[in-house]
C-alpha cells in the first residue's frame, strides 16, 4: 500500500483523525503494514502486546470469550484495534483473527512516543481526548453502580479519599 494510502486510512481512525497531515505522514512510514489471510490469527488473549493495530482493509474479530463464542466484535477499515497498546505494553484482553484476507498498519509505542515528542499539539488533543473517554467511563460507571443500589435496596456510601487511606 502506497504511503499516501496509509495516511487516507489512519486519518480515519480513532486518535490517528486528531493527527495533521505530518505527523500521519510519519506514522504511515515508520509503521508497519501486515497481510493476513481468512483465519491467521494476529493476537491471542494473554499475549503481551506489541503495538496498537489499524485496520487498512479486510476484518479482523476480537473475541475476548475463552470458549470461541460467535459473538466476536467485527473490526474494519479505519478501527483502532488495541489503544492502550499505543502507548504501553501490555496484556491483550481478546484473540483478533482475520476474518477474510486483511491487513493492518502496526503502530509500535516506541513510533507513538516520538510522533507525541515532535508533534505537541497532537499529544495535548490526543491527552485530551483520552481524558474525556475516562470521564466517559467514570460517569458509567456510577450509573451502573447507582442502579445496583437501586436493585439491593440498600445505600452504599460513596468511597472517599480519605477512605482509600485507612
Amino acid at each position: 500500500m502506497a504511503l499516501d494510502d496509509d495516511i487516507a486510512v489512519l486519518s480515519q481512525a480513532p486518535l490517528f483523525n486528531l493527527l495533521e497531515r505530518d505527523a500521519l505522514r510519519l506514522v504511515a512510514f515508520a509503521s508497519e503494514n501486515r497481510t493476513y489471510r481468512e483465519g491467521d490469527v494476529l493476537f491471542k488473549k494473554g499475549d503481551r502486546s506489541d503495538g496498537g493495530y489499524v485496520v487498512s482493509r479486510g476484518a479482523i474479530a476480537l473475541d475476548a470469550s475463552d470458549d470461541g463464542s460467535p459473538e466476536a466484535f467485527l473490526a474494519g477499515p479505519g478501527s483502532l484495534i488495541g489503544q492502550a497498546a499505543l502507548f504501553a505494553r501490555i496484556e491483550r484482553r481478546a484473540t483478533a483473527t482475520a476474518r477474510e484476507p486483511s491487513a493492518i498498519i502496526r503502530v509500535t509505542p516506541s513510533l507513538m512516543r516520538r510522533v507525541l515528542e515532535e508533534f505537541p499539539d497532537a499529544a495535548a488533543a490526543i491527552q485530551e481526548t483520552m481524558a474525556e473517554e475516562l470521564n466517559r467511563l467514570t460517569e458509567g460507571l456510577e450509573r451502573v453502580r447507582q442502579q445496583l443500589i437501586a436493585i439491593d435496596g440498600e445505600e452504599i456510601p460513596a468511597q472517599t479519599p480519605e477512605d482509600d487511606k485507612t
